[in-house]
């Protein structure tokens, strides 16, 4: 099976901390998020791991070659000439990516109790074109859904709001995407973006006439780095209950 892990970021909010390191080798509870990331693929089944790499290349470059994982294989997707954003980055991952099975994407810097092998099976059965975990929690943006299926996208502070088929009628659930995603190959097929864009834009476009998944979890058990706030609370929470076998 195969995976690629977002880790070109540059981290911003986490400076000044990652003016010197990627925000994938931020440690958390004593082990870069970029192995958190790593060892929970390879739990799952994972034998083939793709890294975008941009910001501090070098380093988590250096830190991959030190892996010891047998039998794993890792690759990486350089994007050191240019920041590719998520979907650029996916684009670029697709040699590396593209086959007969579905393959899983997730973000460096987010660590949950998800069992990707549960939710595996739930994108095999469905047969979407994608599946995106999603929780109920607090955010400022955050996809809309008809059902399980994905209809839109709203930032309450900017006011915009995105509909992929607008419809007065249907009611429509915000549930806030958590950064892991499983994904058919055939929409490598599908894309028709170029250079830097994020995969949010991709995914609107094509809910409009493919189906895009909604695999909701518990959102107590999810949390991210992305700020010194919320990296200090993911120290925590790994401190009291988290569990290694459920990284």
């Amino acid at each position: 099976m195969k995976a690629l892990i977002f880790a070109a970021g540059l981290g911003t909010r986490l400076r000044p901390l990652t003016d010197k390191l990627p925000k994938a080798l931020v440690p958390v509870a004593g082990k870069p998020m970029l192995q958190w990331v790593t060892e929970k693929f390879i739990a799952s089944g994972v034998t083939d791991i793709v890294v975008n790499v941009h910001h501090h290349p070098d380093m988590l470059i250096d830190f991959i070659n030190n892996f010891n994982y047998p039998g794993i294989q890792f690759h990486i997707s350089d994007e050191r000439d240019q920041l590719l954003d998520t979907g650029g980055g996916l684009k670029k991952a697709e040699v590396y990516l593209n086959g007969p099975d579905p393959f899983i994407v997730h973000n460096a810097d987010v660590l949950s109790n998800i069992d990707l092998r549960v939710m595996l099976d739930y994108h095999k059965r469905k047969k979407p074109l994608v599946t995106l975990a999603v929780s109920a929690r607090k955010t400022s943006r955050h996809f809309l859904w008809a059902g399980c299926r994905l209809a839109g996208w709203e930032n309450k502070i900017s006011c915009e709001k995105i509909l992929c088929q607008p419809n007065e009628k249907i009611i429509l659930r915000p549930l806030a995407f958590s950064g892991i995603h499983v994904l058919d190959p055939k929409i490598f097929s599908l894309i028709n973006e170029t250079g830097s864009f994020p995969i949010k834009d991709l995914y609107l476009r094509l809910a409009a006439s493919h189906h895009i998944a909604a695999y909701e979890h518990d959102p107590r058990h999810w949390f991210d780095i992305g700020s010194p706030e919320k990296l200090e609370n993911a120290e925590r929470m790994i401190s009291t209950n988290y569990r290694n076998d459920k990284a």
